[in-house]
């Protein structure tokens, strides 16, 4: 059911999906230029300006009932210097890599003392949280989802059918998400993934304190 959240959920939850949807395709489209394809730098998108990453859409969506996406950064892979599956792969996971090392720095910045600041622990856990969910859900090999561009990558062949399923990928996604399948297999991932980064932060606090 879409149902917004508070004020003040939405000021503790933007923070974290402005940053982590903007670091995403900010990362695809800096790996994509440094293998030689330009396209994301002529359009603009080798920035930190939120606005050209986040849709307005998909982000009232993740407020909304927790699945959105941000404006894909368009990339030309024929313009990559050597192997272009490699140069796929990387661009592929250089999203959900960002949005790993911004949960690592969520963490330490909970463990330099973020959580004493006005909202800061809220802010920084729901960062720590959200960039995890992102990071892993991302990796699912289901298009349009980076995940099934790896995996059309490292299997033989063209893989022309992963590429057909793309018209129905958001259509199996929503159902996967809506009955609560995805939900159910990702949290044996995130759920350690969230508290390995939590004692993280622990030990940091307990270092400088």
């Amino acid at each position: 059911m879409f149902s917004l959240p508070s004020l003040y959920e939405t000021g503790i939850m933007l923070p974290a999906i402005v940053l982590g949807l903007t670091l995403h395709e900010l990362a695809h489209g800096l790996v994509a230029d440094r293998l030689g394809d330009p396209t994301a730098r002529y359009q603009g998108r080798l920035t930190l300006n939120p606005l050209a990453h986040v849709d307005i859409i998909g982000l009232i969506m993740l407020l909304g009932v927790g699945f959105g996406w941000a404006k894909p950064v368009p990339i030309n892979p024929y313009n990559f210097r050597g192997d272009m599956r490699r140069g796929i792969i990387l661009v592929s996971l250089a999203g959900p890599l960002a949005n790993i090392l911004l949960a690592i720095a969520g963490a330490v910045a909970m463990g330099l003392g973020a959580w004493k600041l006005p909202y800061g622990r809220d802010i920084v856990l729901k960062i720590i949280d959200l960039n995890v969910i992102l990071a892993v859900f991302n990796l699912l090999p289901i298009p349009p989802l980076d995940g099934s561009k790896i995996l059309a990558c490292l299997l033989p062949g063209r893989q022309s059918w992963l590429y057909t399923l793309e018209n129905y990928g958001t259509i199996i996604l929503l159902l996967l998400l809506f009955t609560g399948i995805i939900g159910n297999v990702l949290r044996w991932i995130i759920v350690p993934l969230y508290h390995a980064l939590l004692g993280l932060a622990k030990v940091i606090s307990f270092i400088v304190s």
